[in-house]
Order: structure tokens, then sequence, then C-alpha cells
């Protein structure tokens, strides 16, 4: 803490996390230790099978596995401190640690936005142009497009944790949530918050503007293409081909929508963090799921792999 014109302003944070009754904190180390191993075992376990299985070096395969590699860095943004704030007694973190997680936490959220976008073109092209898919979409594009989702939702990550940490934090310093988010930050702020509001939603608008209408548009012209397939079989094929993307954009985008889409003097601490575990927390551990587990392609690749490894044994 420092003292400037009568007020002091905020150096470090303390984090209250889930809960401070040491019984419950155990039952949330353990929880959260679960949900991690687990979601580190599926990422890393699919991006494995993708890349050691030839019939999976296709266009959708490698855009999973690059949604796999981003949710183990995402998760991997929360669910370390969560585990680490369960245990120890000094649940405090610097200005500048608190700005690091904050500005990793929004490039990642926004990356996946954008990996979403690209996914949902990458099934436009494969129902409506499943002859020239493989040509429409060479490596170099997919790329190229993943790439282009990280520089994106890291020049965003700049704007936004720029803005925010213009603002000085005054007299609390206890933020009642897991993690440096902005909703909580913005309330300890001391300064005039309408500019960063209208900078915050300027940033979020335009950005879920623009990759929901790549997702809409791509949803609609696979939706047109699926009617005019005349056969019931391949119609139920080509919906199964989505149905695994439709539910990951479902979870992360309807919790992010939820989260953001009130104003900051609507948000209240217990809700905000029961919301924001969808997209910190359940969204990178059920994609690798979602992703395999009715998918036959991937099942074979594991028979695959498994009957490698058990045959030199």
């Amino acid at each position: 803490m420092k003292v400037e014109e009568n007020r002091t302003l905020v150096t470090e944070f303390v984090l209250v996390g889930f809960a401070t009754d040491p019984f419950l904190q155990i039952i949330f180390f353990v929880l959260f230790l679960v949900s991690y191993v687990i979601t580190l075992t599926g990422n890393l376990g699919l991006m494995s099978l993708i890349y050691l299985d030839s019939r999976l070096h296709t266009p959708m395969y490698f855009f999973v596995g690059s949604l796999s590699f981003l949710d183990v860095w995402y998760s991997s943004v929360y669910t370390p401190r969560i585990l680490s704030d369960c245990v120890s007694k000094n649940n405090q973190m610097s200005l500048a640690g608190c700005a690091a997680q904050f500005f990793f936490s929004a490039g990642l959220a926004y990356t996946e936005c954008f990996l979403l976008a690209f996914m949902a073109y990458d099934r436009f092209v494969a129902i409506c142009n499943p002859l020239l898919y493989v040509t429409a979409m060479p490596k170099k594009l997919c790329v190229q497009l993943v790439a282009g989702a990280y520089t994106a939702g890291f020049a965003n990550a700049i704007a936004h944790t720029g803005n925010i940490f213009r603002l000085r934090f005054c007299d609390n310093n206890v933020i009642n949530h897991y993690f440096c988010d902005a909703p909580p930050l913005v309330k300890m702020a001391c300064d005039d918050t309408q500019l960063y509001e209208l900078i915050q939603n300027s940033i979020i608008g335009c950005n879920v503007l623009a990759t929901t209408a790549v997702i809409l548009s791509s949803y609609i012209g696979i939706g047109a293409a699926i009617v005019r397939i005349r056969s019931a079989t391949g119609r139920r094929k080509a919906f199964f081909t989505c149905s695994a993307h439709l539910v990951s954009v479902t979870l992360f985008y309807g919790s992010i929508l939820i989260m953001y889409s009130r104003s900051n003097s609507q948000h209240s601490p217990n809700w905000d963090k029961a919301n924001a575990l969808f997209y910190t927390v359940v969204n990178p551990l059920v994609n690798p799921f979602i992703y395999s587990l009715r998918n036959k392609d991937v099942k074979e690749a594991f028979k695959k792999v498994w009957g490698r490894l058990t045959a030199h044994k």
C-alpha cells in the first residue's frame, strides 16, 4: 500500500477464493486437483493421438489439436493458483502479478473466440465443399489462421489490460474472486470508470460480434447444405460433424456473454465465481471429451496407439 492524496493506493491484492473454512478448502483442493489432472491428461492425450495417427492429419483435427493446446495453457492460468490458495495462508498477489494473470486470461479467452470462429469456417468448407476440402484448407492456411487467432487475441489483451490497469485501486485490496478479473477490479477503482467501461464494451463488443458473425454465417451455410442432402444418413453424418463444435461454442460463448453482458453494478461475487468456472475450468476439462467420446476416428486412433503400446510390453 502507498498513500496518495489522503487515499491508500493498492499495490497488492488478496484473493478470497472459494472458501475460508479449512475443511472446505481441502475439499476444493481435491476437486480442482482432480479436474486439473483430467484436463491435462485429456487435452495432452488428444494432442498426442492427433500427432501419432496419420488418419487424423486433417484440417479439422489440426484445429482440434490447437484447441487442446490452448486449453492446457488456459486452465494453467487459473487452476495452479486456485490450488495454491486452497493450501496457503497467504493469498496475496502483487499488482504486477494480477496484471500478468489478467493479461494471459484475456489473451487466451480472445484467442479461443477467434479459434472457435475459424473452426466453424473449417466445418463450413468441409460440409459445403467436401470434394475441395483439402485443397481449400491447406496446412499453410490452417497454420496462418491459428497464428492469426493468437495474434488477434493477445493484441486485444494488450488493449484490455492497459485499459483496466491505468485505473488506480484504493483502500480495499480484497478481491472476492479466485483470479484477477475485470468486474471485481473495477469495483475497487477510485477513478471514474465511465471511459473504462466504454473502451471495454467496445473491445468486447467488436470481437464478439466479429467472431459470432463468422460462426453464425458458417452455420447458416451448413444448415442450407444439410437441407439439400437427400439421405437421412448423410444429414445425420453432417450434423454429427458439427455437433461437438456447437457444444463447445455454446459452453464458452454462453458463459462469457452472461458474465460480460451485464453492467459492473449488476455483478455479484458468488455469481461471478460460479459463472467464471465454466470458461476457466469446466470448458477446458470437457472439450477433449466432447471431441473424442463419440468420434469414431479418435476411438480407432486410440485403439491403434494403445495396441502399439501394449504390444511392446
